[in-house]
């Protein structure tokens, strides 16, 4: 009787507001009509379902189905996730070794990091985990489903994984793997130089120290005679909005436009530009992304090809540009809603668009790797990263021996094929050639 009655006062103010409001009669009409639709089902559930039903548990997967209707990164979520999110990991923990994100409603892996559990298990860029301890992962708040990965040291978590296959039409390959959990103690920012005059800084993710980072290996760099820059940020899933625009600031002068966010509502709308002068602004630079590439990486990149301070070489990126604010509700259960976009400084949007395939970042200069070659790379890569392994392992005693012992056993010849055996990186290979042509370029002098 109390919801009839609840019902009633509902339906007496929508006559009212429209009566005195006529314009929005109609909004207000349709509204009421759809709303009635879930008050319906709800009762009917509540009358005639087989079992007793608690009508608490139906109207957050009302919330929890319109919310599912809107993208990947908007969630409900209920009092006791809420509770979860916002809680911050107390002491030491352990995880993986990997770079996640939401798509397509799974938990996705963007990039393995080197020397971790995830890594030697071989876990591969675009592998979706489809179960955690048995436990189907679609739809779920991806907070959660981290916590989920998490935990102490030498324990053990149990994943399923699907992978998709070199051909297209074929089924995706299913499994399951078991990884001990080890402290993963995950590098920002690593940096070398490709020869006398060429940086290379790679940023794995956006986070607090990044900038900081970035510009101990900026100095570095310079003081090793760097005169050009490759920016690598593949397989880079995003971060900190503030630490991608502190990063383009250092290569963009006269306070152009870096990114801006818009909204339905005028406050949703944020302007971040550069400053009056960049201490990078005239260096050589050129970017790197792929399909992996996403919401801070593609800030910078977006960034840079619109001010024409770098050229893009790789694949077009992911396309993910969305602002999402943390909403708390009355029962203590919350709503993340996307309230705005990113947009490049020339109005691009970045969020991709499956429908009519727009969004993301299209490189300047497109270059496709193969599946199997990303893997090698990403192999290979370990080698670049950690270089003084062995001693690093001497440190470690048995792993010393294991060394050792491994490296006794293989003739001279072996290690020299095995030299030959590693693929080059065709997308880097193409950024340093471009910086030395225009080196060439620029030293031409016509009619001399």
């Amino acid at each position: 009787m109390k919801k009839i009655k609840k019902l009633a006062l509902v339906t007496f103010s929508a006559f009212v507001i429209g009566a005195v409001f006529p314009y929005v009669n109609f909004a207000i009409d349709q509204t009421y009509q759809q709303l009635k639709i879930i008050v319906d089902v709800l009762e009917l559930i509540k009358e005639s379902y087989v079992d007793v039903i608690d009508s608490q548990k139906l109207v957050y997967g009302a919330a929890k189905g319109m919310v599912a209707e809107l993208d990947d990164y908007s969630q409900f979520m209920e009092p006791d996730v809420y509770s979860r999110v916002k809680s911050d990991t107390e002491g030491e923990f352990g995880g993986i070794g990997i770079r996640v994100d939401m798509r397509e409603g799974w938990l996705t892996v963007v990039t393995p990091l080197p020397n971790t559990p995830a890594w030697r298990a071989q876990l591969m860029p675009g592998d979706k985990i489809t179960k955690i301890e048995g436990e189907d992962t679609k739809d779920i708040v991806i907070d959660i489903l981290i916590k989920k990965l998490r935990g102490t040291p030498g324990t053990k978590v149990n994943i399923t994984i699907a992978r998709e296959p070199e051909d297209k039409n074929a089924e995706w390959i299913t499994k399951d793997i078991t990884l001990t959990r080890e402290l993963i103690k995950a590098e920002n920012v690593k940096w070398r130089m490709l020869d006398d005059k060429t940086g290379y800084i790679k940023i794995v993710e956006f986070t607090g120290h990044a900038t900081e980072n970035f510009n101990k290996a900026m100095a570095e760099l310079k003081g090793k005679g760097m005169e050009a820059l490759v920016l690598d940020l593949r397989y880079n899933p995003g971060g900190l909005l503030a630490s991608a625009v502190d990063i383009s600031k250092q290569f963009i002068n006269s306070e152009r436009m870096i990114v801006f966010t818009k909204g339905r509502k005028p406050e949703n709308y944020q302007e971040f530009r550069s400053g009056s002068s960049a201490p990078y602004e005239t260096m050589p630079l050129v970017v790197l992304v792929n399909r992996y590439s996403a919401s801070a990486s593609e800030i910078v990149a977006g960034a840079m090809q619109d001010n024409k301070r770098a050229v893009i070489i790789g694949e077009r990126s992911f396309g993910k540009a969305s602002v999402q604010s943390m909403i708390p509700l009355s029962d203590k259960s919350a709503l993340r809603l996307t309230i705005a976009k990113y947009y490049t400084p020339s109005g691009k949007s970045i969020q991709h668009d499956l429908k009519n395939e727009t969004g993301g970042i299209t490189p300047d200069i497109a270059v496709k790797v193969t599946v199997e070659n990303e893997k090698k790379l990403l192999q290979q890569s370990e080698e670049v990263y950690y270089p003084g392994k062995e001693e690093k392992a001497e440190k470690a005693g048995k792993a010393d021996k294991a060394v050792k012992a491994e490296k006794a056993e293989k003739p001279e010849k072996e290690k020299v094929e095995k030299k030959k055996e590693e693929i080059r990186d065709e997308v880097l290979d193409r950024a340093l050639e471009l910086l030395k042509a225009r080196e060439v370029l620029g030293n031409l002098k016509p009619g001399k």
